[in-house]
């Protein structure tokens, strides 16, 4: 059985950290705003996206659900699947936030923002953590996050379902 290779640094988030990335973003989607509504992609999305819209005041909640399939022929460069979209009537006209927790190879929200944008609404990509260094797009980038990095994080909403196959302690030094 082949092993997983692990990222060599992570972050085990506190709600407190979560808490200061919000702090970060909200001036940052005001200076912008207002939003008309909130697209939270799952699964990740859900909670980062529900503690912006109701520090922003937003009461219209969208769900995207996307899957890339995973065959080794087409790797990274896999279609995305939508298991679950708004309909466009929902979003046209709309100034539509797409929130998700991490942009890392960026194909997510690259996909959500291109339907979100199809569908008539003007979208603005947010995200708690951008990863530069693993994103497939060297043109683009969320319109909003909270900090950068290099590193596999891990939020305090995902503890209880275990740390996703990392070890405990402490990361490699390396």
């Amino acid at each position: 059985m082949d092993k997983v290779k692990l990222p060599k640094r992570h972050e085990v988030l506190t709600w407190a950290d979560v808490d200061k990335l919000v702090d970060t973003l909200l001036p940052q989607l005001r200076g912008v705003g207002p939003f008309d509504a909130i697209v939270l992609i799952t699964r990740g999305g859900i909670v980062p996206g529900g503690l912006l819209a109701e520090a922003l005041g937003i009461h219209h909640l969208l769900i995207a659900a996307v899957d890339f399939p995973a065959t080794e022929a087409a790797g990274l460069l896999a279609w995305p699947v939508f298991l679950q979209f708004p309909d466009p009537a929902l979003l046209v006209n709309r100034r539509t936030l797409i929130v998700d927790d991490v942009w890392g190879s960026g194909r997510t929200s690259t996909a959500v923002r291109s339907r979100v944008l199809s569908s008539g609404a003007t979208p603005y990509t947010c995200v708690m953590h951008f990863n530069p260094y693993r994103s497939l797009f060297n043109r683009a980038e969320p319109d909003f996050y909270g900090a950068v990095t290099d590193a596999y994080i891990v939020y305090p909403w995902e503890l209880d379902r275990g740390l996703r196959g990392l070890p405990l302690g402490e990361p490699d030094a390396n």
